[in-house]
């Protein structure tokens, strides 16, 4: 137990560690009912230029739309897939081999999340929220990934899209590392903390703090990028 918490500590820091384990220890004890998420809030810039070269030409890249048959182990609930094409959100798949390597998802507009009850809305035209990038396990150390990023910036060039948005659990020191990689600039941060029917929001964007009593009430957090378009690399 010593060993986890500070290997917590020293890949999360001391906060986000106390709200790690904060979160575990409520699950643990409400049977699940209650949750504890922090998110960073970030924007890449999406240039012209590729950032990955010739590399992982094995991987297949293509477009996942709703009427495509899903591989019986896709990690996430039909629910949650139909609630996402629903709301005109696309995905990019990338496939080694016949199998199922990983995959994001994109939208343009407003994105209604599925961890929390939240509605984000993109205050520019020339934005795109990019959201659940998963890759298979044995895959995360090879070239899925930026095969991944690099057909979505493609696919975001070509319909003008010049910042792409997305949230980071603060719980996930990898997707941290990730983005870093890439590069991302700081739009605000959320905590949520969730208990059965309840939640409330403390945020760095307005409203910045709400509390809903039902699944149908939902704060709306608006990320504008329009000031970042003058430090664009």
């Amino acid at each position: 137990m010593t060993t986890g918490l500070r290997q917590t500590y020293a890949q999360l820091g001391w906060l986000n560690a106390i709200l790690y384990w904060l979160g575990h220890l409520l699950a643990a004890a409400s049977a699940g009912s209650w949750a504890l998420h922090r998110y960073h809030f970030v924007a890449q810039y999406v240039g012209d230029i590729p950032l990955f070269g010739a590399r992982g030409l094995d991987i297949e890249i293509r477009e996942q739309t709703s009427a495509d048959a899903r591989p019986p182990d896709y990690p996430r609930p039909d629910s949650v897939v139909s609630q996402r094409y629903a709301q005109g959100a696309s995905s990019l798949a990338a496939w080694r081999k016949g199998q199922l390597a990983g995959f994001l998802w994109l939208i343009s507009d407003t994105y209604l999340e599925d961890e929390v009850r939240v509605r984000y809305r993109l205050a520019s035209s020339r934005a795109t929220w990019d959201f659940d990038v998963w890759v298979r396990p044995e895959e995360r150390v090879g070239w899925v990934f930026p095969r991944l990023w690099e057909a979505a910036r493609r696919q975001l060039r070509q319909r003008g899209v010049r910042w792409t948005c997305s949230r980071i659990s603060a719980f996930n020191p990898a997707s941290m590392r990730a983005h870093a990689r890439i590069g991302v600039v700081r739009l605000g941060g959320a905590l949520f903390l969730r208990c059965g029917r309840w939640q409330w929001m403390w945020a760095t964007l307005a409203p910045y703090f709400h509390l809903s009593r039902h699944p149908s009430d939902c704060p709306q957090l608006t990320l504008d990028t329009s000031s970042l378009q003058d430090i664009a690399p």
